[in-house]
């Protein structure tokens, strides 16, 4: 981990937090404020840079910089929001069968907190490539635990759909 002033995830919270009330360009602007705190080469920094890029509608910008970002050793919860956010700007850029990958991989590579948000960018990807009963069954299956009742029923089914002969 970089070393930062105590204060700093703190101020990029708030920065994130308030992206709506600012233009493209001026977020981007007060990011690189904060981001030139950091070293050079820095894999936050990349990471960082990335997520603005996609946030203000440049996923083509973006995409060099969450490899860069990972490339640079990124780790623990950023670097797997890379690789959803990689794979989602990839699947934006019509580049579906990357995403269904990276995030096929990333799947079986570690299981925390973003499971589900791993599940829903796959399942987009998988619609996408024309994999429409495995992304249904996936996106059931991420649903399933958070429901109030039925969570049993949902889950088999969603296995059923992937399980049923071809017509």
């Amino acid at each position: 981990m970089e070393p930062l002033a105590d204060d700093w995830e703190e101020r990029l919270a708030d920065l994130w937090a308030t992206i709506q009330d600012h233009t493209g360009g001026e977020f981007v602007a007060e990011l690189e404020t904060l981001l030139a705190q950091l070293p050079p080469g820095s894999a936050t920094a990349s990471f960082e840079r990335a997520g603005a890029q996609d946030s203000t509608g440049h996923p083509d910008l973006a995409v060099p910089l969450y490899r860069e970002a990972l490339e640079a050793g990124l780790s623990g919860e950023r670097r797997r929001r890379a690789v959803i956010q990689l794979a989602s700007s990839l699947r934006n850029l019509g580049q579906a069968e990357e995403s269904v990958t990276l995030l096929e991989r990333e799947r079986n590579r570690t299981s925390d907190a973003l499971d589900d948000a791993v599940a829903a960018f796959l399942a987009l990807a998988l619609h996408d490539v024309g994999r429409h009963d495995e992304a249904l069954s996936l996106s059931l299956s991420a649903l399933a635990p958070h429901l109030p009742r039925y969570q049993r029923s949902l889950t088999d089914y969603a296995r059923l759909i992937v399980e049923r002969p071809a017509t």
